[in-house]
């Protein structure tokens, strides 16, 4: 009997510790729960929003009956822009409370600018039911009703085909419910078929944001973005698409397309940036047979070959092509400067200068210096044709190498040596005709009086050289041969 007794005392003792020591641990809990709200309170008012939020979810954590702390934390998301998260916080508050007003206005106005009329309605005809005067649940209940009946409008004007009145009527409807993804989604399908891919990117962008697992609204961006020529953006979005389920069959085969397409325009651009010019052009006709379908594509390989063409001093094919990419796309001033550099290349001067001149035009502000540079350098080439120009004078191209310059003036310092001709006429002209050539081969096989022909500047013109002084045709370093009289014996200098 004693053991018994002395057994059921120690039991009362400890079941008297257990209950010191609960107490302390609620005690604690309830002092840490006012700890976590007023320094939730405090950090909000400061705007620290981040370090509220984690205070205030200590606080639900450590009491889940308390319809505040759930008011109070809907608060803080509803300050972080975090509607959707501030919902359920709310409906627990209301769960709670159901007599809570303030708690059913908030998720009444959440619900109507999310454009849920039919919940809206409850939340503020329940507040009116409680307090029949409440001037703003009464203005919000009018609201969703007006709002209810544009929706109903603007999805009527959509399936008659009347776009532009749907977009008007879907304007106001984004005005009363700017986190409702359906109107957005709705009036960036008008733009799309009214032509506007511009707004309905500027449409979609936020649904991917307002809706969950929006995979839709990444695909058609990213055939947006792709449409209009932007294949970077184009990957990057629908990559996102993947992000939100690898095995979408819809974004997969357009993930394919892009990166394809991508990969093989980011590569004909390196290939350029190292001067590889041929192969860069076989990237871009291999790009444009990867995407036939959409022009921009082959506007933009068209005249990305027309530039390789000029580098490759390819000049009829480079003025063939880049024709083609100027009728395609008139207003681009990159392909009237390309065209200009090839006609320059191909001694045809006037033709530059107007295709300079266009392009300039193009530059609305004036600021882009290659244009200014290059219809400066084309009308020089333009005045100095016009005296004397030193590749037709041997009949070789801009591009012809320094054997190519010797090869033509040996060929015509045979034919028009002065010995060759009779009469004392034909003998002048062929003096004439002798040191044209002399002098365009003492140019051309020089770099550095070569390089100031090619710029506009006729290198043996005193006039040129010095701003004033007679012009005409000067002999190399100001020798003639034939100042002398008598007779000249003419023999190849092997340069």
């Amino acid at each position: 009997m004693e053991s018994c007794r002395r057994t059921l005392c120690s039991l009362s003792l400890l079941c008297v510790l257990l209950d010191i020591q609960l107490d302390g641990v609620l005690g604690a809990t309830h002092v840490e729960i006012e700890h976590h709200l007023e320094m939730g309170r405090k950090l909000l008012a400061a705007g620290q929003l981040a370090e509220a939020l984690s205070h205030y979810h200590s606080a639900v954590e450590g009491d889940s009956k308390n319809y505040l702390t759930y008011y109070k934390r809907a608060a803080v998301f509803l300050a972080m822009g975090k509607s959707k998260s501030a919902l359920p916080d709310l409906t627990k508050a209301i769960l709670l409370k159901p007599d809570f007003l303030a708690a059913r206005l908030q998720r009444g106005n959440i619900l109507l600018k999310q454009g849920n009329t039919q919940e809206a309605r409850e939340d503020f005809e329940a507040v009116l039911q409680r307090s029949p005067d409440h001037e703003e649940a009464r203005d919000q209940l009018m609201k969703a009703n007006e709002l209810e009946e544009l929706q109903e409008e603007a999805h009527a004007t959509y399936h008659q085909g009347d776009y532009s009145a749907s977009i008007t009527v879907l304007e106001r409807v984004i005005e009363i419910s700017p986190w409702d993804p359906d109107s957005r989604e709705l009036r960036a399908e008008c733009y799309i078929r009214m032509g506007d891919p511009q707004k309905a990117i500027q449409d979609l962008t936020p649904t991917t944001k307002l809706r969950n697992d929006n995979r839709g609204a990444y695909l058609k961006l990213s055939m947006l973005h792709y449409s209009l020529g932007d294949h970077h953006e184009s990957l990057n979005l629908i990559r996102e698409c993947l992000r939100l389920d690898q095995d979408d069959k819809e974004c997969f085969t357009h993930y394919k397309q892009v990166k394809k397409l991508s990969k093989q325009l980011d590569s004909a651009e390196e290939l350029i940036e190292q001067f590889r010019f041929q192969e860069a052009i076989s990237k871009y006709e291999t790009a444009m047979k990867t995407e036939p379908k959409i022009p921009l594509y082959t506007n933009l390989a068209k005249e990305r070959i027309c530039f390789c063409l000029v580098k490759l001093n390819s000049a009829l094919d480079a003025i063939d092509v880049c024709s083609e990419a100027h009728q395609r796309d008139p207003r681009n001033a990159n392909v009237l400067r390309d065209r200009a550099e090839a006609y320059i290349l191909n001694q045809e001067y006037e033709k530059a200068v107007e295709d300079y001149i266009e392009a300039k035009e193009f530059d609305s502000e004036g600021e882009r210096i290659d244009l200014k540079e290059g219809l400066e350098r084309a009308q020089k080439l333009l005045k100095v044709s016009k005296k004397r120009d030193y590749y037709k004078i041997l009949g070789v191209g801009r591009s012809a190498n320094k054997q190519e310059v010797i090869k033509a003036y040996r060929k015509l310092a045979q034919q028009w040596h002065p010995d060759n001709f009779q009469s004392e006429t034909d003998k002048k002209e062929a003096e004439k005709r002798f040191i044209d050539i002399a002098s365009a081969k003492e140019v051309l096989i020089d770099p550095e009086m070569r390089q100031k022909f090619d710029a506009g500047e006729d290198p043996l013109d005193p006039e040129s050289q010095q701003g004033g002084g007679g012009g005409g045709h000067g002999w190399p370093h100001h020798f003639n041969p034939f100042d002398s009289g008598g007779s000249f014996h003419f023999k190849f200098q092997h340069n």
